[in-house]
């Protein structure tokens, strides 16, 4: 992502960087090419089946968020922080992490 400020795609860190990362972290290195889901929801909607199939082309479901909340972002169907959509090219989007939830999983 060029120019802009938001999550880079993950790769194996260089030999370098492995050898200076302190013990936990290359304890953690069998994990690190592991791929994870990641999803960013912007909302949610509950409705019934019937309505559901009524809905056409340019349909409009509303949400319950409102404009300008912040959006959950998902890791593997796990929440794990709120961000904030930006454009990252004339065509793309992108979520800026701005919030990590604390888990209640004592792990």
């Amino acid at each position: 992502m060029s120019g802009t400020q938001g999550f880079e795609p993950v790769s194996a860190a260089s030999e370098e960087a492995r050898q200076a990362a302190p013990a936990p972290a290359r304890e953690l290195e069998a994990v690190y090419d592991i791929p994870v889901q990641i999803s960013a929801v912007l909302g949610r909607a509950t409705m019934q089946v019937s309505q559901l199939l009524k809905l056409g082309r340019g349909a409009v479901v509303e949400l319950d968020r409102k404009l300008g909340e912040a959006v959950d972002i998902y890791v593997n169907n796990r929440l794990v922080a709120r961000g904030e959509v930006v454009m990252v090219d004339d065509n793309r989007l992108g979520v800026t992490m701005t919030e990590i939830v604390k888990s209640d999983r004592g792990v």
